[in-house]
């Protein structure tokens, strides 16, 4: 039980190092920030993330969630681009440097080079007063009173601060950009993630002869054949002149036989719920899913720009589709 607790004590308190680490970059999201966020719009070129050992495995994370989020970014390692890689970057690019103590060696190196071509210099480090950062025309300060390592030396606060530091930056630039989420669906084709993001309602909808429709008038008994032979759960009702005017669901049964209704009687306009909410066939799928989530429908009549239905599909198609 005591090597347990200690085991405990421990991570808890490393959580705490970190948070706290987090929590004291805010008062460093400040006019240095802002610059560096514009001076990243502005540019014409890449985001050049360089950094060694555990900052280098942060900066290329930075890098991933940049190009993720609409800001062309890719990971130099420095000491490749001290035998060959500083041949990547241009001058139109930017350069973002990682190193807590700002006088990593494989960085410093290169900074004459990064001086003589003319490229602008973001660093992110946790000592404004390092070689790093009076070179750079701005730097992120990312400064932590201790690492969450007891002996004070393993980086763990510093790369959790530098993380956080970098996430803060692709989110605000992302905002910025004015990106989407269809843009970022571009970034992320494949997997449950692009399915959800770039999937039409026209790809999950049934068309055709497999719509479900009624005209007005039917008796409610010929409507639910027509719900059993589709097999959605649900039909739409149509006008005369082909727009939708309402829509009848499993649901919608039920709570008509709570009422004793006579089926081969009552018409379908009797019972309907009048149009109802719908999608469009170029809506993305998940923007569908969250239509019914928020009115707690099963299913949704898709209409064309006239109002008239061209599909229908329902929650097992969505999630039959990887979109749920």
């Amino acid at each position: 039980m005591s090597q347990s607790s200690d085991l405990i004590q421990s991570a808890q308190r490393t959580i705490r190092l970190e948070v706290e680490a987090v929590k004291g970059l805010l008062p460093h999201i400040d006019a240095d920030f802002v610059r560096a966020c514009e001076m990243i719009l502005a540019s014409k070129g890449r985001v050049v993330v360089l950094g060694m050992g555990k900052s280098g495995h942060i900066g290329n994370k930075i890098a991933a969630t940049l190009a993720s989020t609409g800001t062309t970014a890719f990971f130099v390692h420095p000491a490749e681009a001290s035998h060959g890689d500083m041949g990547m970057i241009t001058r139109d690019d930017i350069i973002l440097a990682l190193s807590n103590s700002g006088s990593t060696n494989e960085i410093v190196t290169l900074l004459p080079l990064i001086k003589r071509q003319g490229i602008k210099l973001i660093s992110m480090t946790g000592n404004p007063d390092s070689p790093l950062s009076k070179a750079a025309e701005i730097n992120l300060n990312v400064h932590v009173e201790h690492e969450a390592c007891p002996l004070n030396l393993a980086p763990t606060s510093s790369t959790t601060a530098a993380l956080v530091m970098g996430d803060a930056l692709a989110v605000a630039l992302l905002e910025a950009r004015g990106f989407t989420a269809e843009d970022f669906a571009f970034s992320h084709p494949g997997g449950a993630l692009g399915r959800r993001l770039l999937l039409k309602v026209e790809t999950v909808m049934h068309a055709g002869a497999e719509l479900p429709q009624v005209q007005r008038g039917t008796l409610l008994k010929d409507a639910l054949m027509e719900m059993t032979r589709k097999g959605l759960g649900m039909t739409a009702i149509v006008e005369a002149d082909g727009k939708l005017a309402g829509i009848f669901t499993d649901g919608d049964l039920r709570r008509t036989l709570d009422r004793t209704i006579d089926i081969h009687h009552t018409t379908i306009d009797e019972v309907m719920t009048v149009h109802g909410k719908t999608a469009r066939p170029d809506m993305l799928a998940a923007e569908a899913l969250k239509i019914m989530e928020d009115h707690r429908i099963n299913a949704l009549v898709v209409v064309d720009k006239d109002d008239r239905p061209v599909g229908a599909f329902n929650l097992s198609d969505l999630l039959r589709a990887g979109v749920m």
